[in-house]
């Protein structure tokens, strides 16, 4: 029976805490470790860890006395995990039921893979979670190549991927090592890179997370600002790519198609918020020009051939434009 380490990382979210962690104790899984890192929250988070340590042995806590930063947690959570398989859970996020179960089936079945992920609903605020619809126990899926997977990124600039179901080997994960603390808001992207590099990625045709959205979000600015979020995004690339990803066969090369895909990326950003009347629109064709400026010369349409989402997000567009 394959075993399952899920660290939560919290600061402040003692009122997601409770249905986080149940969310994994409920899981179909005989073996599962819960590690809650709490980062000297100031509301009633170390009570509520307390007490679910209190109940199921199966909670493990790391009570930090002083906020050391999210990193720290991360890191401190990969150090500490020992088991088949490995999860990052944010405290405001969940797992689906069975989640666990069909990850790690599949990862037991392809020992090449080296870590899977599925899709997410989303909530919002303060709702409890609300029921899921049975996903299947044995979900379709989709294999690629880790090299297929950072060529992917590279031509869109982004990765469109819900992090709290991301199923990783351990075994992987201790090779690809720490999230880097010179990557404040892109980090978990350029770890997913070097994941990559250690083995097949698949995806899972099913819902295995859910992700709230709420003020106090660590990504809510940051999405807010798309020009700060791209930035960090091609951040996240150059760090890649001048560490672990250096050696790939054609770095250089695909260091250069990453920036295109985030300037590409930044281009229609910069319609759509045009579209909308929003001012940053103006900023992000200033960055497509500075990382590509071909951009200011011909637009990118094939950018647009290579986004699955792309005539749903251009319906949502005009529906908004005629309203």
């Amino acid at each position: 029976m394959a075993s399952v380490d899920v660290v939560i990382p919290n600061y402040n979210y003692g009122r997601y805490l409770e249905a986080c962690v149940n969310s994994v104790l409920s899981q179909d899984m005989a073996e599962i470790r819960v590690l809650i890192v709490d980062n000297a929250s100031t509301d009633d988070s170390v009570d509520v860890a307390r007490r679910l340590a209190a109940s199921d042995s199966r909670v493990k806590l790391l009570l930090r006395p002083e906020n050391l930063g999210p990193h720290a947690s991360f890191n401190a959570g990969i150090d500490w995990a020992r088991a088949d398989y490995f999860l990052l859970l944010f405290a405001d996020d969940f797992l689906v039921p069975g989640a666990l179960r069909r990850a790690t089936a599949v990862m037991e079945r392809d020992c090449g893979i080296a870590f899977c992920y599925g899709r997410d609903v989303a909530i919002r605020g303060d709702v409890p979670i609300p029921e899921i619809e049975p996903q299947p126990a044995d979900p379709p899926l989709r294999l690629m190549t880790g090299r297929a997977f950072i060529e992917r990124f590279c031509r869109l600039g982004v990765f469109q991927i819900p992090g709290p179901s991301i199923v990783v080997r351990t075994s992987v994960q201790k090779r690809a090592g720490h999230y880097r603390t010179a990557l404040p808001h892109s980090d978990d992207y350029e770890l997913w890179l070097r994941l990559a590099l250690y083995g097949t990625v698949a995806e899972l045709d099913c819902v295995q997370a859910g992700i709230r959205s709420h003020d106090a979000n660590r990504s809510t600015e940051l999405w807010a600002h798309q020009t700060l979020h791209i930035r960090h995004t091609a951040d996240a690339a150059e760090s890649f790519f001048y560490h672990e990803g250096r050696w790939l066969d054609g770095a250089e090369t695909l260091r250069r198609r990453a920036r295109r895909g985030i300037a590409e990326r930044a281009y229609w950003s910069a319609v759509s918020h045009a579209l909308r009347g929003n001012g940053e629109a103006w900023k992000l064709l200033m960055l497509a020009f500075r990382m590509a400026p071909a951009t200011a010369v011909l637009p990118p349409l094939g950018y647009l051939l290579h986004r699955a989402d792309t005539l749903p997000r251009m319906r949502s567009l005009l529906s908004r434009i005629q309203r």
